[in-house]
C-alpha cells in the first residue's frame, strides 16, 4: 500500500501530539499538595514562643494525602506535635536537615483527599532582649524575628497570623497589609497566594517584663528502695538570661519602689507530687528557709524564693529534695518490676531547660534492665554505685536530653528483675554483723588477762 510523504508526516505529528497529551493528562494527574487555608497564632507572652498552626490541605488533583512535609524555621526548636481533626495525635518522623533546614514527615492514619490538622511547637530561644542592657529601674523590652508566611514546601491559597504579645506597649512591629492592632494583639493577613517556600521578615519590638530565666543544668537522681520509699533529689542551676543588670543593684530601691526591678525574678512556683514528704530546700550555704509550700488537692505547690532576686546575667543553683511512696509508681509481677515516673517535673511556669540528667539508682542485685522513654534521649554508660549495707553495688541507669520545655513533662518507664530473696541480704548483714560483735564480746570476756604471781618455797 502507498503512503504518500503528506500522510506520513501527518501520522507522526499526531503520535507526538499523542504523547505529549499522555504525559501532560499524567502531570496533571499526579497533581500536587496545596494549602487552601493556614491559620497561625504565635504566644509570645513569656520566653517561649508557642505557635499554634491549623492547616488545611488537599491534593489539586484529588489524590489521597497520606503524608505531608512540614517545614519549621525556628532554630531553637524544643518540642513539636501534631493532631488531627479528632485531635487525635499524628505520628511524625524528623528528617535529616538539608542545607540547615529542619523538617518533619507526617504520616496521617487515614488519607484522604482534605486533611486538616494543628500543629503545635515551642521554641526556646527566639525572642531576645533589646536592649541587652537595662538598668535596675527600666522595663524590659525583646524582640521576636520571624517570618511572615507559613514557610511550607507547598503553595499557600490563603493564610493569617494572630500574635499575642505580653503588653499592649508595642515600639514597632511589621506592617504588611492587611494588619490590625488591639491592645496586646496583632492580627496580620489575610495573604492570599503565597508561593512556596516564601519568606517575609515579621519584626516584633515590645515590652515583656516576664523573667527570662533558664535552667544551664538540672540533675535529677531517683533512689529506687524495695523497702516502701523513693528518694528523689534535684540539683539546678539556673541564669537570668534577659536583659542584663546595667550598673549597680540597689537593695533600698529594690524593697522602696514596687515597679523596681519588673523584670528580676523574686520567686516562683514548682510542683511536687501530692505524696511528697520530707521536702528540703538548700544551697551551698544551707538550708533555705524562704519557701512556702501549699497542699492542692493533685499536687502540692511549692514556693521557692532564693536568697537574692535574680537580675538579667544573674546565676543561683540549689537542691531540692522530697520522698515519695514506691507503691504509687512500682508494679511488678514475680521477680518483674515496672518504674514508672515523670523524666522531669514543673520547675517554674514556661521554664526551659539547657540540659538534664537523670539518673535511676536501682536496688543491688536488679538486672534485665529495659529503658522505654516518650521522645528520644541520649542513652549514658550504665554505672555502680556504692552504698550502705552493699557489697557488688547497685546498678544506675542514667540519660540526658537537651532543650527541654514544659510539654516534656511525660513519664518513662523501666523494667528490670528483681528477686524478693535479695531483699534479705542487708537485714542479714546487719544480723551477721551485730552476731559477730556479741561474739567476740562474749570471748572476750571469757578470756583471763590478768597477771597473777606465784609463791616459791625455800
Amino acid at each position: 500500500m502507498y503512503v504518500s510523504k503528506f500522510e506520513a508526516s501527518m501520522a507522526t505529528n499526531f503520535v507526538i501530539y499523542l504523547g505529549l497529551g499522555a504525559l501532560l493528562c499524567l502531570a496533571t494527574a499526579s497533581g500536587e499538595i496545596v494549602n487552601t487555608n493556614v491559620e497561625r497564632t504565635l504566644d509570645l507572652t513569656s520566653q517561649l514562643v508557642k505557635t499554634s498552626t491549623k492547616i488545611s490541605a488537599e491534593d489539586s488533583a484529588g489524590k489521597p494525602i497520606v503524608e505531608y512535609v512540614f517545614f519549621t524555621s525556628e532554630p531553637s526548636l524544643a518540642y513539636i506535635a501534631v493532631k488531627d481533626s479528632g485531635d487525635k495525635s499524628v505520628p511524625f518522623k524528623r528528617n535529616e536537615p538539608v542545607k540547615g533546614e529542619q523538617s518533619f514527615t507526617f504520616t496521617f492514619p487515614k488519607a484522604a483527599v482534605k486533611q486538616t490538622f494543628v500543629v503545635e511547637t515551642v521554641a526556646s530561644q527566639g525572642i531576645r532582649p533589646h536592649p541587652e542592657e537595662i538598668r535596675q529601674n527600666d522595663k524590659q523590652f525583646v524582640r521576636y524575628a520571624g517570618n511572615l508566611h507559613l514557610y511550607s514546601k507547598y503553595k499557600t491559597t490563603s493564610q493569617k497570623t494572630n500574635v499575642k504579645l505580653s503588653s499592649s506597649n508595642i515600639l514597632s512591629h511589621t506592617q504588611v497589609k492587611p494588619f490590625s492592632v488591639s491592645s496586646n494583639k496583632i492580627t496580620l493577613g489575610p495573604y492570599e497566594n503565597a508561593e512556596a517556600f516564601s519568606q517575609e521578615p515579621l519584626v516584633i519590638h515590645y515590652e515583656n517584663s516576664a523573667p527570662f530565666v533558664t535552667v544551664n543544668t538540672l540533675e535529677r537522681t531517683l533512689e529506687i528502695s524495695h523497702w516502701g520509699n523513693i528518694a528523689v533529689q534535684e540539683s539546678i542551676q539556673m541564669t537570668h538570661t534577659g536583659a542584663k543588670l546595667k550598673g549597680s543593684f540597689s537593695r533600698y530601691d529594690f524593697q522602696k519602689e514596687g515597679r523596681s526591678g519588673l523584670a528580676a525574678l523574686k520567686s516562683y512556683k514548682t510542683y511536687l507530687p501530692a505524696s511528697a514528704s520530707g521536702v528540703y530546700y538548700r544551697d551551698t550555704n544551707g538550708n533555705i528557709s524562704t519557701s512556702n509550700m501549699n497542699a492542692v488537692r493533685d499536687f502540692i505547690e511549692l514556693e521557692l524564693r532564693p536568697r537574692f532576686p535574680l537580675f538579667g546575667g544573674w546565676k543561683t543553683q540549689y537542691t531540692l529534695g522530697y520522698n515519695v511512696p514506691s507503691y504509687e509508681y512500682m508494679f511488678n509481677d514475680g521477680n518483674k518490676y515496672q518504674l514508672k515516673m515523670h523524666l522531669i517535673d514543673h520547675i517554674y511556669d514556661n521554664m526551659a531547660i539547657d540540659d538534664a540528667t537523670i539518673k535511676i539508682i536501682l536496688p543491688e542485685g536488679s538486672s534485665d534492665i529495659k529503658l522505654s522513654t516518650p521522645y528520644s534521649i541520649s542513652r549514658l554508660p550504665n554505672e555502680l554505685v556504692h552504698t550502705y549495707l552493699d557489697t557488688i553495688g547497685r546498678p544506675v541507669v542514667s540519660f540526658s536530653k537537651s532543650n527541654l520545655v514544659e510539654s516534656h513533662i511525660s513519664d518513662f518507664t523501666l523494667y528490670y528483675s528483681f528477686s524478693k530473696t535479695s531483699m534479705l541480704q542487708e537485714p542479714l548483714l546487719v544480723s551477721g554483723f551485730i552476731y559477730i560483735i556479741f561474739l567476740f564480746t562474749i570471748i572476750f570476756l571469757r578470756l583471763d588477762f590478768s597477771i597473777t604471781s606465784h609463791a616459791h618455797k625455800e
